[in-house]
Parts: structure tokens; sequence; C-alpha cells
């Protein structure tokens, strides 16, 4: 499963816990990220992420693109509420209502996700991809 894993600046740091805290579940699937939090996760959790563009405005237009034609299977994005103008993920987030690939937006909905992907819930998406 191709998982995406992003955060607004104030929430890196929720984000590598969790990452942490979910290791052993998030090793087992393909994690995607922009570039700079792909090289932190790897070092902090050591998970391996692939990184797209350094600029985050660019790498939600590079995931939106993918999520198009259902390049990835589910979005972690932890959302800063009062961070504005920051980034712009609602063309990725449009994008993946239209082809319904789940995504979490804080960290509650992000840990009923990966317990989906867990249990198994959500493996209709490889088939769907495949």
């Amino acid at each position: 499963m191709k998982i995406v894993l992003m955060a607004d600046n104030r929430k890196t740091e929720l984000l590598v816990n969790f990452c942490i805290a979910y290791k052993p579940l998030l090793e087992k699937h393909q994690l995607i990220s922009v570039y700079n939090t792909a090289k932190l996760l790897k070092s902090a959790a050591d998970l391996d992420v692939s990184g797209l563009s350094v600029d985050y405005s660019s790498g939600f237009e590079q995931l939106a693109s993918r999520a198009e034609y259902n390049g990835i299977d589910c979005v972690i994005y932890l959302r800063d509420g009062h961070q504005q103008g920051e980034s712009n993920p609602f063309e990725l987030l449009d994008v993946c209502d239209q082809n319904t690939i789940p995504y979490a937006t804080n960290i509650a909905s992000a840990e009923i996700l990966v317990t989906a992907i867990d249990s198994g819930a959500l493996d209709y998406r490889e088939w769907n991809a495949g």
C-alpha cells in the first residue's frame, strides 16, 4: 500500500512520534512524503520514505497528480488548523475525495486509518489499483 505521510511545521514532531509508534505497521508499506519530511522520518523513525520535491506546494501538486491516477492509497497529513497560508493541501484532498482515497488530517483519524490498514479493511485499494 502506498501511504503519504506529511505534516504542517507545528505538527512535524507529532508525525515523527506517530511514525515511531506505528513503525511495525508502516514499514510494511511504501511510504511517500516531501523531501525534507522523508529525510526527517528516515533519521528519526528509521523508516524508508521516498522523498518528492523539496518545495511543499510542488509536493502537494505531485501527490495530487498521483492520486488522480490512483497512484497512492491513503494520505496522513497532520494539519495545523491555526497555521494559515503555508501549505495548500486542498487540491490533494479534493482529488482524494473524487477517487475515494482515504485521508486523515489529525492524529485521531490517522490512528483510525492505520488501524484499518492493519486489519485489512483497505486491501481493496491495492486490488483496485493493481
